[in-house]
Order: C-alpha cells, then sequence, then structure tokens
C-alpha cells in the first residue's frame, strides 16, 4: 500500500470560467492558471504522483510548455492515472477537500467525482469530495483564491 499526498491553490479572476473537478461552475470569477487550472485536479494529479514516486504535476505538465495551455485538467489526470498504472498500482481510493468560502461546492459534488472517478477508470465510490470554508481567513477567506488536497491510496 501507498499513500500520496497533493495540494494546489489558484487565484480567482475575472473573465476566466470556474472548473472544479472538471465541472464548470456558473461563478463570477475563475482560477487563473495556464491549463484550466482545476485546482482539484490538480491536487489529485500530485498526489498520485507522489504516491507512485513519480514526483509532482510540474514535472510532467509544466506550465513553460504551450502544448499545456489551457488544457482540461481531467485529460493531465487520465494521463497521470497511466503512469500510476504503469508502476504497476492500482488506485484504492481518493480522498479530497476544496477549500473556498465561495461558491457552495455541494450542488456540483456528484458531478464532480463521477468525472474523477471516469479519469481514472475507478468506481465513484472511491471517490470522496468535501469541501470547507477557511472562515474569512487568508487569501482564500478573502474570496482572492480556491485551494484543494488530496489523500490517496495505491496498492
Amino acid at each position: 500500500m501507498r499513500t500520496g499526498i497533493g495540494y494546489d491553490v489558484h487565484r480567482l479572476v475575472a473573465g476566466r470560467k470556474l472548473v472544479l473537478g472538471g465541472t464548470v461552475i456558473p461563478y463570477e470569477k475563475g482560477l487563473l492558471g495556464h491549463s484550466d487550472a482545476d485546482v482539484l485536479v490538480h491536487a489529485v494529479c500530485d498526489a498520485l504522483l507522489g504516491a507512485a514516486g513519480l514526483g509532482d504535476i510540474g514535472l510532467h505538465f509544466p506550465d513553460t510548455d504551450p502544448k499545456y495551455k489551457g488544457i482540461s485538467s481531467l485529460t493531465l489526470l487520465t494521463q497521470t492515472n497511466a503512469m500510476v498504472r504503469e508502476q504497476g498500482l492500482t488506485i484504492r481510493n481518493i480522498d479530497t477537500i476544496i477549500f473556498a468560502e465561495a461558491p457552495k461546492i455541494g450542488p456540483y459534488r456528484k458531478s464532480m467525482q463521477e468525472n474523477l472517478a471516469a479519469a481514472v477508470n475507478v468506481d465513484p465510490g472511491c471517490v470522496n469530495i468535501k469541501a470547507t470554508t477557511t472562515e474569512g481567513l487568508g487569501i482564500i477567506g478573502k474570496g482572492e483564491g480556491i485551494g484543494a488536497m488530496c489523500v490517496v491510496l495505491l496498492e
């Protein structure tokens, strides 16, 4: 058994779509980044890569490479899953948490769960998504960004 942890945070800005867990969420701001800036998926990628001993998302999908400009993070997750499976490892579970003051995550949780599960070819029951605020503290609490963490178990 191998565990991995991932974390990501991006700034919220006007003029971008908000994508979390591969789901577009109606909101006045979106996350700034080279790809679609999906912090939830990025945290999952880092957790998987860490558990497999394969470095991190920046190593495999650098933001200096134009081919990743605007790419769906679910595509990166599918490629990450292939790397993990090439190591002979199988995902047993993915446990995530989103840190955001707004928008409310609950209405989109099931869609995110299904998107992540499909990208890594596991049953949606193996993917858990939680959300919390930071009680107004820090850049997330001020509504300037959104973050996510993930823990995975591989066998």
